[in-house]
Formats: C-alpha cells, sequence, structure tokens
C-alpha cells in the first residue's frame, strides 16, 4: 500500500491521529453536551458548534502565516498539540449540572473550545504542508493524490475509536451513579427544570424516570432524579473529553520521534531568495495558481456546509427520529458518528486501486473532475436522507410529545447508508482537495493556502447553525432537500471551470 511513497507518510498520519481523535469526539458530543449541560436549543447549541467548526479552519490561516514567516513548520505544529490538550483539559473538569450560572459556564466552555481551534490552527494546515513538500521531490510526485488519500485514511484511524470512547466513558459514568442511558432524557429535564413542559411531556418524563433509574433511588422524586440524571450524564460527557488529552500526548510523542523522517523547510534567507526567483520567472503563473485556487476554495464552502452537519443536525436526527435498535443491539446517538471514519478507513484502499486501474489505463479523471465527482455523490447522499425522512413530524410537534414513540422512529440504516455515501464524496473531495492545493500553491505560500483550504472549509463551517433553523422549523425532508441543492450548485460550477482548472494544474 505505502510502495512508492515518502517514508515520513506515515509518520505524519500517525501524529495526526490524536488531533482527529479529539475532533471525532467532538463531532460525536458537543452538540448534544452544549443541550445537556445548558439546556440550549438547537439553534443556539448550532451557533456554538458552527463558530466552534469555522475557527478550527479559519485560524488554520493563522497558523499557516506563522509557519511561513518563521520557517519553522515542526515547531508551530508541535506548539498546536499543547495548545490543544490545554483546550481539551478546560472542558474536561466537571462543574455541577443543572449549572448555577449559566452563563458564566457557558464562556469557560467557550473559551476552552477557542483554545482547542487556535491549537488545530497552528498544527493542521501546516501538518498538511509538511506533508505535500514531500510530493515536490520529481520521484513521488506522480503518486501525490493516493499519498494523500492514504494519510487521509490513517488519520481517521483516531477518528473511528473516539465516539465509541465518548459514549464509553459517559455510559460507564451513568451506570457508576445507577442510571441507564436515554438520549431524549436531557431535553425533557431541561424543560421541566424551565417550566415549559407540557402534560403529555410531564407524563413521558416520569415513565422514562421509571425506566432508567436502576436501583428506583428516585421513585416519586422527580426533582432530585431529573437533577441527578442531568448531573450524571454531562460529567460522563467531561470526562470524555478528557480521554482527548491523552490522545494528545501519543500524537505529540509520535511527531517529536519521528520528526526527523518529515522535511525540513529551508532557511528564510533561502526561501526568499526561491521565492524571489520563482516570482521573476512567472510572475502570471503565481497570479493563475493562485485564481484557480481561490475558485475551488469558494466552491468547497458549498460542500462543507452540507457534510459537515454530520455533528449537528445528522446527530439530532439520530437522537430525535432514529431507532437505536439494530438487530437486538442497543446502539447510542454517539455511535452513528464512528460510520463515517469507520468508511474512510475501509474504503480509501478500494477508492486508490479503482483511481490506480484508472491510471493505469490512461483514463484516470483529473484532479478537479473527481472533486466536482465527489459533490454530485454528496448531493445523492443527502437525497436518500430526504426520501427516507419523508413524512416525519415537525422538530416543533416531537418536542412537545417529551420524544417520538419508537414504533415512529425510521431505521438506523437509514443514517448509516448516508453516512456511506457521504464518505464516499468525501474521499472524492477532502484528501484529493488538500493534494490539489499541495501541487498548484506556489512554493512561498504553501503553507497560508493550505490555511486557504482550511478557511473555506471554515466559511462553509460557519453556515452550519442554518441547517439547524431549518431542522427545528420546517419538515425535516425539506432540510435535506436544501444540502441536495447546495451540492449541486457546487458540482455544475466545478464543471463550469473544469478546464481551467485542469490547465492550470498540469
Amino acid at each position: 500500500m505505502f510502495k512508492g511513497q515518502p517514508k515520513g507518510l506515515m509518520a505524519a498520519a500517525l501524529a495526526n491521529m490524536g488531533e482527529r481523535f479529539g475532533f471525532y469526539t467532538m463531532m460525536a458530543i458537543l452538540v448534544l453536551f452544549l443541550q445537556a449541560k445548558f439546556g440550549l436549543d438547537g439553534t443556539s447549541a448550532g451557533i456554538i458548534y458552527s463558530v466552534f467548526y469555522a475557527l478550527i479552519y479559519i485560524l488554520a490561516l493563522v497558523g499557516g502565516l506563522i509557519a511561513d514567516k518563521t520557517r519553522n513548520y515542526k515547531g508551530t505544529i508541535t506548539i498546536g498539540l499543547f495548545v490543544m490538550a490545554l483546550g481539551y483539559l478546560m472542558i474536561a473538569i466537571p462543574s455541577p449540572t443543572p449549572v448555577p450560572n449559566k452563563t458564566l459556564f457557558l464562556i469557560i466552555s467557550c473559551v476552552g473550545l477557542f483554545t482547542i481551534a487556535f491549537g488545530n490552527g497552528l498544527f493542521k494546515g501546516n501538518l498538511q504542508a509538511l506533508v505535500g513538500q514531500m510530493y515536490d521531490n520529481p520521484q513521488y510526485s506522480k503518486m501525490r493524490d493516493s499519498g494523500f488519500q492514504l494519510f487521509y485514511m490513517f488519520i481517521n484511524v483516531g477518528a473511528m475509536f473516539a465516539p465509541f470512547v465518548a459514549k464509553y466513558v459517559r455510559g460507564l459514568w451513568l451506570a457508576k451513579n445507577g442510571f441507564e442511558y436515554n438520549p431524549g432524557l436531557p431535553s425533557i429535564c431541561h424543560q421541566y427544570l424551565d417550566g415549559t413542559i407540557t402534560p403529555e411531556g410531564t407524563a413521558r418524563l416520569t415513565e422514562l424516570a421509571t425506566r432508567v433509574d436502576i436501583n428506583g433511588a428516585y421513585a416519586e422524586n422527580l426533582d432530585g432524579f431529573v437533577s441527578a440524571y442531568l448531573d450524571s450524564f454531562v460529567t460522563g460527557f467531561h470526562y470524555a473529553f478528557g480521554v482527548a488529552i491523552l490522545t494528545m500526548m501519543v500524537s505529540v510523542a509520535i511527531f517529536l520521534i519521528n520528526k526527523k523522517k518529515l522535511p525540513d523547510a529551508k532557511t528564510k534567507k533561502e526561501q526568499d531568495a526561491a521565492n524571489a526567483s520563482a516570482v521573476q520567472m512567472d510572475v502570471k503563473e503565481v497570479k493563475q495558481r493562485m485564481y484557480a485556487l481561490f475558485a475551488v476554495f469558494a466552491i468547497v464552502i458549498f460542500f462543507w456546509f452540507s457534510f459537515h452537519q454530520n455533528g449537528l443536525t445528522l446527530t439530532f436526527f439520530a437522537r430525535d427520529y432514529t431507532s437505536l435498535n439494530l438487530f437486538g443491539l442497543n446502539l447510542t446517538v454517539e455511535d452513528f458518528q464512528s460510520a463515517n471514519p469507520l468508511f474512510v478507513v475501509f474504503l480509501t484502499p478500494i477508492v486508490i486501486a479503482v483511481f490506480g486501474w484508472l491510471r493505469a489505463k490512461g483514463m484516470e479523471p483529473s484532479t478537479p473532475k473527481k472533486i466536482a465527482i465527489g459533490m454530485l455523490i454528496a448531493a445523492i447522499g443527502f437525497l436518500v436522507m430526504s426520501l427516507g425522512s419523508f413524512g416525519l413530524p415537525l422538530h416543533k410537534d416531537v418536542l412537545a410529545m417529551g420524544s417520538l414513540p419508537d414504533a415512529m422512529k425510521v431505521t438506523p440504516f437509514l443514517l448509516i447508508g448516508t453516512y456511506f455515501i457521504l464518505t464516499v464524496a468525501e474521499l472524492f473531495i477532502s484528501p484529493l482537495g488538500i493534494s490539489f492545493v499541495s501541487k498548484v500553491a506556489p512554493p512561498q505560500y504553501q503553507g497560508v493556502m493550505q490555511g486557504g483550504w482550511l478557511g473555506a472549509t471554515a466559511l462553509g463551517n460557519q453556515l452550519l447553525f442554518i441547517g439547524a433553523i431549518f431542522y427545528e422549523s420546517i419538515p425535516i425532508w425539506m432540510t435535506w432537500g436544501i444540502f441536495v441543492v447546495a451540492c449541486i450548485i457546487s458540482m455544475a460550477t466545478m464543471i463550469f471551470m473544469l478546464k481551467w482548472l485542469e490547465r492550470v494544474a498540469k
């Protein structure tokens, strides 16, 4: 699998696994944590989620500028890992739930999220820039796309385990305190505390309280049950964030041990001389490359606006509308977040093999064409969700009921199938987009252009909360239809610019 690849590729991928573990821990539980701890509605939790994910990527521009200026990519990456660990520590320390001072503790949580995002900005784009530099060597240049696909596959090994660990830690803490897991209970508990619960909701709360209180410790004591259950549920999430600190430290160790296998940037003086020479040789080409990159950045905004709903509205859908029974197995909401990285790991060798076969036949699509195909595949994924959600009640009606009866929920295969399709789309877009940037970016702008790719992802993520607004206000099937349209527009725009992008990328 690694035949013909540079020796530093595996080292870079392993060093990135800790960051992916933390990222997918957040993907699995962040909005659930915000709603369970602070009683936020979906739109408010969605705004915090979208700002956090936007910052993760937009701050990569800052990290890229710092590394490009100092020519110290490896040092910037190391500092980023430590800063991320500090951020996870800030939100891993348990605090009381229900929250005695909601504003104060919400600010503390948001500062912790910002710290994680800043550390990620120092780390993520710069590691990708180092990987790209490996393929500047003519010996490896033809393997650039497959190299980034392998890199993407191995970093997702950490992501694959994160949701399982998060749910295990949360479930362990619930069991320690004598409770069973129920994903809908935190919402009903907050309605009870806020005095907004309906009589139907109260009846549902009483029923669920009896069911999940294993030892009957809170029989006929609904007030005590609500506070104890929320505290146990959220404390488990705090400890799940703590596990990410350990994975960050593992990544630090792997990176420091393997630093020498990764390329060294030229000294600032040498790089400035090379940059000046490159610009003098062909200023027009440099401009064309920059224009092409900015065009692709603008297009992929719409993909990320759609794709990263997996940690927001698709997570809400798993909690509110999806049966958690699969062939007798009891699933949790977090389990669905493991589907995407699991599919990344197992599908990447297949996709690489298909592209390798096409390359041998002289039929391999160009990188821009692969990205356009990925947009179409993503549209199909959300179309499947739209068809599978047709006829489901509005979210506000589900809240009034307390939760949707199991008989009205959809099969978990709807979400699993959608994640499968979206993962195929991701493999056509994300690693290949990074590869495209590393190939097209002028040498003097490698770090900042990788940051630009992540900045485009940031803008798409900043729009995520719009999905939460639609989720709470219009029929569910129409919400998914919006993402179908967004992906189709992206694909059509990419096809329109295809010949120009292919010419620039040669």
